[in-house]
């Protein structure tokens, strides 16, 4: 029986919810065990002992994984994955950021964006912008991989899987250090996560036009977004950017106003629930894949909508 190990994805004391969408593609492979690596992990470790269909979770204490530095716990992961089939990390920028360097370090070919599992060794991922979904088959030894977060839903909650302290005897370098971390303030949910997203594109016009953005996913409970060729204008922050090149996300509902639908932006939403278009454009592309298509100005439309929430 294949035997799985997912590396998860925390911060301050909390799991990433990542960590449980990475579980539920594990679990469609073999037996799960996670790993948490920090410097306090018992907070951490008994979150990830309740998601459902992990048999046994690894506590790997060090002061040195106090922060997530990839270029620290590339090495510690490498030498706990011995006596796995696989390794999985969800496709974040913290799974794409650590994973490369263990795959180079055990030299093993890395499957990216895995959004569905064939049996052990054959997984369907997107290529060229998500024009084109391939299957790839691993070769024997070793699949190491990150799963496409937004293809799988996250793991239920009611496990009580046993908490194993791991000790991981692995050289780690000192040439890099961390300085600090910078991330955007928001009271709205987090994008990759959010149930409800609203976003705008290049027709929104300006950073301070974004306001009627803002307002409509504040009314919504919604997180917002935005298309690249937003991002690229300066109309709004990069971590805003969704699609292929940003973040991919499944909302059970998604509300594009003023963007056209170029096809690595379609990438990104394609797992959302109900997709919205609001476009002067009729021939716009986004109509294609919308559930719900409206032709209007969204200066107005947006407003509109508002008031009768």
């Amino acid at each position: 029986m294949s035997q799985v190990l997912v590396i998860a994805e925390h911060l301050n004391g909390q799991l990433n919810n990542s960590t449980a969408k990475a579980v539920n593609c594990a679990a469609q492979i073999g037996d799960v065990h996670v790993a948490v690596f920090s410097d306090s992990p018992a907070a951490v470790a008994e979150q990830a002992a309740q998601i459902d269909g992990v048999s046994k979770v690894l506590s790997v204490e060090n002061v040195a994984n106090s922060n997530a530095l990839a270029a620290t716990l590339a090495p510690q992961i490498a030498a706990l994955s011995d006596g796995y089939s696989h390794l999985l990390m969800p496709s974040t920028t913290f799974g794409k950021d650590v994973l490369p360097r263990v795959a180079a370090l055990l030299d093993r070919p890395q499957i990216s964006d895995i959004m569905e599992v064939i049996d052990a060794q054959t997984f369907k991922r997107p290529i060229y912008a998500g024009n084109v979904i391939t299957t790839v088959k691993a070769p024997e030894g070793l699949v190491v991989g990150t799963v496409r977060t937004a293809s799988f839903k996250a793991a239920g909650t009611g496990g009580s899987a046993a908490v194993d302290a791991a000790t991981v005897s692995a050289d780690l370098p000192s040439h890099t250090r961390f300085v600090e971390l910078q991330a955007a303030a928001s009271e709205r949910p987090d994008l990759q996560s959010a149930e409800r997203v609203v976003s705008g594109g290049r027709g929104v016009g300006s950073e301070e036009n974004f306001k009627v953005i803002y307002s409509l996913a504040d009314k919504l409970g919604a997180a917002a977004g935005a298309s690249r060729a937003a991002v690229d204008a300066g109309f709004c922050p990069n971590d805003m950017q969704v699609g292929q090149t940003g973040k991919i996300i499944a909302p059970g509902l998604y509300i594009a106003a003023g963007i056209s639908g170029a096809i690595q932006h379609i990438t990104g939403i394609k797992d959302a629930g109900v997709i919205v278009a609001i476009n002067k454009d009729p021939d716009a592309p986004i109509f294609e894949v919308a559930d719900i298509g409206l032709v209007a100005d969204l200066f107005e439309a947006l407003p509109e909508i508002e008031k009768h929430l």
